[in-house]
């Protein structure tokens, strides 16, 4: 079953991401962080599998959530999600963009088809590491 295996916001713009053990989701992404916005782009999955299998940290991508046992870009547009007590649905693929290359040389390409999956929040509510993703 897939899972929450890291949580993930940033405090600022440009700033390194920091690690939640739990958050709380709001209709813009999530609480605290700079990236949230409203619609299609509020929140982030990533699968924690290809982060791994090219050698890079979770959350060192933007991710909000690094997700383990599913595969991620697999999830079709508007596909629902429910993860502790909030609800989201998947919206758009994120596509790498040039910062990538300032984690490493090569990496905007290597992430192409792996950045990645964005989503609008659904359902406010409480996302805690551990908690498992069910699809609606």
């Amino acid at each position: 079953m897939a899972e929450i295996v890291a949580i993930w916001r940033a405090p600022k713009r440009r700033q390194a991401m920091e690690r939640l053990e739990q958050t709380k989701v709001e209709e813009n992404g999530l609480e605290g962080c700079a990236h949230r916005r409203p619609g299609k782009r509020s929140v982030l999955f990533v699968a924690a599998e290809d982060l791994d299998a090219l050698g890079v940290a979770h959350g060192a991508v933007r991710e909000n959530f690094t997700v383990a046992g599913a595969d991620v870009m697999s999830w079709p547009i508007g596909q629902r999600l429910s993860i502790g007590t909030a609800e989201f649905e998947i919206s758009m693929v994120c596509d790498p963009c040039e910062l990538m290359e300032n984690i490493r040389p090569g990496l905007q390409a290597e992430l192409e088809g792996k950045r990645g999956m964005l989503a609008r929040v659904l359902k406010t509510g409480e996302v805690l590491t551990g908690d498992p993703v069910t699809l609606l």
